[in-house]
C-alpha cells in the first residue's frame, strides 16, 4: 500500500511540477512583453515630443522630415495619423511598400488594441497663457520580438505537457515492466526454494519404499527437510509484514549458511567456501530473513564461479555499534557502471535469470533488517566484494 501511495504522490508531484513550470514561465515571458512595450512606448513618445517642438503643423516636408529622420530607424511597425485617425505615413508594416491607405487603416485599428496611440501634442503660448494643440496620433505595434515572445508560452506549454507525458508513460511502462520481473521473479524464486527440499523428499520417500528398514534414518532426514519447508514458508510470509527483530549470534549465521552450501556444491568446480571467525559479534534481526539473504548473496558468488580453484569467503567485525558483512568471491566480476544495477528488480547478468535475488536481498536488509548493503568493490574478471551493515545487538 505504501508502494502505491509513493506511486501516486510521484505523479501529483510530476503534475504540479509543470503546472508550477507552466505558469512561471508564462508570468516571466509576460514580464518581459510588458518591458518591451513599455520601452516601446517610451521611445515613441519621447520622438513625438521632438516632433511637436520642431514643427508648428502636422503636414507638409515637416512631418516628411519628422518620419525621415526619426521614425525610419525605430524597428517596430508605426503609423502616424491625423486627429480624425486617417493615416499619413507608416513604417515596419507587412508588405510595407504596396499597402493601400485601407490596408493600413486595418492595422491601424489592430495597433489601437495592442498599443494606447500616443497623442501629438503641440504646446505653444497665446497672450501668455500656454495652450495645447493635438496634431495627430502615433499609433505602434508589437515588434517581431514581442511577436514571438507572445506565441512563446503555447510553444512551452505544449513541449512541457509532451514532456510530462512521456514521463507518465515512461513511468507506467517501469512500473510495469518492474511487477512483470517481480511477480515472475518471485514465482521462480519459490520454485527454487522449494526445489530442493521437495526433491529430496522424494528421494528418502523412494529410498523408503526400497528399504523399510532404514526408517527411523530416513524419518530423521526428512524431517531436515521438512523443517527447511517450514523455514521457506516462513521466510515469504514475513515478507508481507513488519518482522521482530531479535538477537542473532553472527559466527553461528555465517556457518549455518557455508554449511547449507557445502553439501550443494557445483560437481563441475572446485569451490572453496571460507568462513572467518567473527568472535562474539551479534546483531538484531529476523534469522530466517537475513539468512535468506546471505544465501542469495553466496549463491550468486558461486555462480560467477568461473574458475576451476574458485573461491567464496565470508566473514564479519563489528564496527562501533554495527556489524559488517563482507561477502567476497573471485568470479567474474561486475562493471563498475553496473554496481547499482544488480539491486534493480529484472537486472541480471545471468543468462537465464531473472534478477530478482539481490533485489529481494536489499529489501530484506533495508526496509526489515534497518541496514545497508552495497558492492563494495568489483572488477570484471577478479571477483566482487558485497557489504551488509547491520546495527549490533
Amino acid at each position: 500500500m505504501k508502494l502505491y501511495r509513493q506511486a501516486g504522490n510521484i505523479k501529483a508531484g510530476l503534475f504540479l511540477g509543470a503546472v508550477l513550470l507552466i505558469v512561471g514561465l508564462f508570468v516571466y515571458n509576460q514580464n518581459i512583453i510588458k518591458k518591451l512595450r513599455d520601452e516601446n512606448r517610451e521611445t515613441v513618445s519621447r520622438d513625438a515630443k521632438r516632433f511637436a517642438k520642431g514643427i508648428s503643423e502636422a503636414e507638409g516636408d515637416e512631418l516628411d522630415f519628422f518620419f525621415r529622420e526619426i521614425i525610419q530607424p525605430i524597428s517596430f511597425p508605426i503609423i502616424i495619423a491625423d486627429k480624425e485617425g486617417n493615416p499619413q505615413q507608416w513604417r515596419n508594416l507587412p508588405n510595407n511598400d504596396n499597402l493601400s491607405v485601407d490596408n493600413v487603416q486595418e492595422h491601424l485599428k489592430e495597433m489601437a488594441e495592442e498599443n494606447d496611440p500616443i497623442p501629438l501634442i503641440l504646446s505653444y503660448e497665446e497672450k501668455g497663457i500656454t495652450k495645447d494643440l493635438e496634431l495627430g496620433f502615433i499609433y505602434f505595434g508589437d515588434s517581431t520580438l514581442i511577436s514571438r515572445l507572445r506565441v512563446l508560452p503555447y510553444i512551452e506549454i505544449g513541449m512541457v505537457t509532451v514532456f510530462v507525458l512521456l514521463g507518465f508513460i515512461g513511468f507506467q511502462a517501469i512500473r510495469k515492466n518492474e511487477k512483470r520481473h517481480i511477480w515472475v521473479g518471485t514465482a521462480r524464486e519459490t520454485a527454487h526454494q522449494l526445489g530442493t527440499p521437495v526433491s529430496s523428499l522424494m528421494g528418502w520417500l523412494d529410498r523408503l519404499v526400497d528399504h523399510p528398514e532404514e526408517s527411523a534414518k530416513l524419518a530423521e532426514e526428512m524431517s531436515k527437510d521438512v523443517n527447511r519447508l517450514q523455514r521457506i514458508s516462513d521466510r515469504f510470509a514475513r515478507m508481507g509484514s513488519r518482522p521482530k527483530l531479535e538477537r542473532i549470534e553472527v559466527q553461528q549465521l555465517l556457518e549455518e549458511t557455508a554449511d547449507y552450501f557445502r553439501d550443494r556444491l557445483p560437481s563441475n568446480k572446485s569451490v572453496t567456501l571460507d568462513v572467518s571467525d567473527a568472535g562474539d559479534a551479534a546483531i538484531l534481526g529476523t534469522p530466517t530473513l537475513i539468512s535468506w539473504a546471505l544465501e542469495n548473496l553466496v549463491k550468486n558468488a558461486i555462480d560467477s564461479l568461473d574458475m576451476r580453484d574458485g573461491k567464496v569467503s565470508l566473514s564479519a567485525t563489528q564496527e562501533d555499534s554495527q556489524v559488517v558483512f563482507v561477502i567476497a568471491d573471485n568470479g567474474k566480476g561486475i562493471r563498475r557502471r553496473d554496481w547499482k544495477n544488480v539491486f534493480r528488480p529484472g537486472y541480471s547478468t545471468k543468462e537465464h535469470g531473472w534478477g530478482l535475488g539481490l533485489s529481494l536481498t536489499r529489501r530484506i536488509i533495508e526496509e526489515f533488517q534497518n541496514g545497508a548493503i552495497r558492492v563494495l568493490n568489483s572488477e570484471v574478471g577478479v571477483g566482487a566484494t558485497f557489504e551488509i551493515r547491520i546495527p549490533a545487538a
